[in-house]
């Protein structure tokens, strides 16, 4: 009975990304059928042009663009444990915080065999492109960036899978503002979001290429402070907030039991 319990949702989730998937298709080929071929009368390969640049503007253009609008509309602009994309979509749950200066920070964090992830540039994205395709080690492989505060991360830090950057262990880390509290009183200099890439896919929201996460984020969460108590000690929160399944930013699959962890470095 739990066997059928646990596939059920599965291939629930299988059947609507295939839903999705196929109407992006059929909404795409119909764009092209009665607009871009009726007006400019492409033939052969010159048909993949349209079709590349249809999905660009709409993924990394159009989308989001609607996106940032309406979620001006519907979210809370105050903090409620989820980080935002930069569309404006809420991201990842906020799951750990530490205490100490950031020097402590990062060198606890490389004491113990974590990057610090390269900022995004054309030469990093590129690289970060060929490491993926050809599955060649990347260990300081940019992150997205998503937002705290109306922030970007401050800090980010990643530990490569297997040599291949589709599969990563990886945590951004925010400066906390010095007048701000967690709920309950706790002061606390960073907030982090510690979350799993385990292979490379598309948005389901925006159909841009990103890294796709595991669901269970409270694994990399206790994995991320387990590499940090030995540098500190840790103080966990059970039940710090609901517990709750939900989708990020990028469409995927998340789920917390609700608790915190603040480690508080030496």
């Amino acid at each position: 009975m739990k066997l059928k319990r646990d596939i059920l949702p599965t291939l629930f989730n299988w059947l609507t990304r295939a839903v999705v998937f196929g109407l992006s298709i059929l909404i795409g080929y119909e764009i092209y059928d009665r607009l871009i071929r009726a007006l400019f009368h492409f033939d052969g390969y010159m048909r993949i042009g349209p079709f590349l640049a249809i999905f660009v503007l709409s993924a990394y253009v159009a989308l989001p663009f609607i996106h940032r609008r309406l979620t001006k509309l519907y979210l809370p602009d105050y903090y409620i444990g989820r980080v935002r994309t930069g569309d404006g979509l809420l991201g990842d749950p906020v799951n750990l915080a530490v205490n100490g200066t950031k020097a402590e920070l990062v060198k606890a964090m490389k004491a113990e065999g974590w990057s610090s992830a390269d900022p995004i540039t054309l030469k990093t994205t590129w690289r970060m492109i060929t490491s993926s395709v050809l599955k060649q080690s990347y260990p300081k492989a940019p992150v997205s960036s998503l937002f705290l505060f109306g922030n970007k991360q401050d800090l980010a830090f990643q530990k490569e899978v297997n040599g291949n950057p589709h599969a990563r262990h990886h945590v951004r880390f925010w400066k906390s503002p010095s007048d701000w509290w967690l709920p309950g009183g706790h002061k606390v200099n960073w907030l982090g979001a510690a979350t799993y890439d385990r292979r490379i896919g598309l948005s389901l929201f925006t159909g841009q290429i990103t890294h796709k996460i595991a669901e269970n984020t409270d694994e990399e969460r206790d994995f991320t402070a387990e590499s940090l108590s030995k540098h500190g000690h840790l103080t966990r929160l059970e039940h710090f907030s609901t517990a709750y399944r939900s989708r990020n930013g990028g469409g995927d699959n998340i789920e917390t039991d609700g608790s915190f962890v603040i480690v508080n470095l030496r």
